[in-house]
């Protein structure tokens, strides 16, 4: 269903693999990765998506440090790679690259010209501030690490934002989420879901963390805001 584009920005061209859904113009989501890079779990995500008639493209954020990248939660190696790319991953220069795959996203002749993101572990930092940084419509963070420590960004949010919280997050601990929940709980654009019992990474089939039931839930609650903010 899917193949690889090329975002292109004043810095150089990166690869994104792209799902269309079967009719298009439709609206489109960008897709950001985990600390794996652009896998096969992330490829299925797209090609869900587009299974629900949205125009799903996950960008490899990466290239920077090294174009490619393709790791699993498998192997000790995989995730002592990953997290040293997450270590030497530079936030603001990659938010910079979101940007331009949103726009140059919204530019193809196959969008509607709505266009959403939905991010996971280290991508659900980068919706965040997708949604806090960029014109995207709606935004979607499941398990974002490091949100708690830019919830200033608060101020810039002007499209609807729905965040998924596993309330035992091994990454996200109990006072890095009362901080989280404290600052957006007024906030009418935020929507935020909690799941008890739930470690990080609850939502990655085939992962340590994940639970079926309650990623059915979330993927459910996630289909369901960006059929309402993107239709």
């Amino acid at each position: 269903m899917g193949e690889t584009i090329t975002i292109t920005t004043e810095d150089g061209a990166f690869s994104a693999y792209l799902a269309r859904p079967a009719s298009t113009p439709a609206p489109a989501i960008i897709v950001l990765q985990e600390i794996f890079g652009v896998n096969a779990g992330l490829r299925q995500i797209c090609d869900n998506l587009a299974g629900e008639g949205f125009l799903a493209v996950c960008p490899d954020l990466f290239w920077r440090l090294e174009p490619g990248i393709e790791l699993t939660d498998q192997t000790p190696e995989d995730w002592k790679k990953a997290f040293a790319l997450m270590n030497a991953f530079d936030v603001d220069q990659g938010m910079v690259d979101v940007a331009a795959v949103v726009d140059q996203v919204r530019d193809l002749d196959e969008c509607s010209g709505k266009v959403g993101a939905v991010g996971f572990c280290l991508g659900g930092l980068l919706a965040f501030l997708t949604a806090t940084r960029t014109d995207v419509d709606a935004s979607v963070a499941y398990y974002g690490v490091g949100i708690e420590n830019r919830t200033v960004e608060i101020e810039k949010l002007a499209q609807p934002l729905m965040m998924h919280i596993a309330e035992d997050d091994q990454f996200v601990p109990k006072e890095a989420q009362a901080i989280i929940l404290q600052a957006m709980k007024n906030d009418q654009n935020i929507e935020i879901h909690t799941y008890p019992g739930r470690n990080h990474a609850f939502a990655r089939e085939g992962g340590e963390h994940y639970n079926e039931a309650d990623a059915k839930l979330a993927a459910g609650r996630t289909l369901s805001f960006f059929k309402t903010h993107l239709g």
